[in-house]
């Protein structure tokens, strides 16, 4: 990405609508922005922590001015909002899980993907799933797409709707990877594994994006804080650990940082060429699969 220099004095003080998750690695990446534990140059930050569906729709509709949403969505909110290069979920063996409390049905489908054969005969299996827009979704139907019979849940539901019978596969996102099988499910397939066998790149997940009505200065300068909010807490990781903890869900530490440690990477500091590469990939395969739509407008902050 090319470097904007965002100057040594602060822009007049402004107030932004933020938008993200309150899973630990969106509460790890923001904390030092919001807590002003950096320098954040007279940007100040209303905040809303919602699920990633949630956020998706927000953004369809253009209610915050910065926001986390899956890479799904984005192509749905694509003409308002434009890509910060800080802040991204990307990375090798970070993708949602396709599991079942059936080890048959587990096997024979993997045969199947294995195969690259027809799910004839499978198509009325109920899958829950954590919504329309999550990248998720998006790489089942890559994968399996006569999968059609779907439910949406919020994605800390879909073990349970497993385990009591009201679905026949679930697809987990989150830290939902690191509890399914203790609690005796089975995976069928790592949809990020697919993803990295087919394409050779990196699966991108979530990012934050801005709209691109706001003056280029503010856009610029948020994402140099954004930045430098990643490196203050790769720098100092327990900075944030009771915010983490205030918003992780009975979460144990392990567990939180082993999310974390998941989902914050490199290409959350900086995209670089090969995040940027990654996304472009996915939208151009989503693209020529029917499952988003065109549009011109470039999405990279530039």
């Amino acid at each position: 990405m090319k470097s904007h220099p965002v100057g040594g004095k602060n822009l007049k003080k402004m107030k932004l609508t933020l938008g993200f998750s309150p899973c630990p690695n969106d509460t790890f990446i923001f904390d030092a922005l919001i807590h002003h534990k950096i320098d954040t140059k007279g940007l100040d930050f209303e905040v809303e922590y919602q699920d990633v569906e949630t956020l998706n729709l927000k953004a369809f509709k253009g209610d915050l001015d910065i926001t986390k949403l899956s890479y799904h969505a984005f192509a749905y909110a694509v003409e308002d909002y434009e890509l910060l290069d800080a802040g991204s979920a990307l990375g090798f063996g970070v993708g949602p899980m396709l599991i079942t409390k059936d080890p048959k049905l587990a096997k024979l489908l993997q045969q199947k993907l294995d195969r690259a054969e027809s799910l004839e005969g499978f198509d009325q299996l109920k899958v829950g799933y954590p919504g329309k827009y999550t990248t998720a979704n998006f790489l089942l139907s890559l994968a399996f797409p006569e999968l059609k019979n779907k439910v949406e849940l919020v994605f800390s539901d879909i073990e349970g709707a497993l385990l009591d019978g009201s679905i026949d596969l679930g697809l987990i996102i989150h830290e939902n990877r690191f509890t399914y099988a203790e609690k005796g499910l089975h995976k069928v397939v790592d949809l990020g594994e697919y993803w990295e066998k087919t394409t050779k790149f990196p699966i991108p997940l979530g990012g934050i994006v801005v709209k691109r009505s706001l003056p280029q200065e503010v856009k610029n300068t948020l994402n140099a804080i954004l930045k430098e909010s990643v490196e203050f807490a790769f720098a100092n990781p327990k900075s944030g650990l009771e915010f983490i903890r205030e918003h992780a869900q009975e979460m144990s530490e392990e567990v939180m940082y082993k999310h974390i440690e998941l989902y914050v990477n490199k290409y959350s500091v900086e995209l670089g060429l090969e995040g940027r590469n990654a996304i472009t990939k996915m939208f151009e395969k989503a693209q020529e699969l029917g499952f988003i739509p065109h549009s011109a407008k470039k999405l990279f902050l530039s």
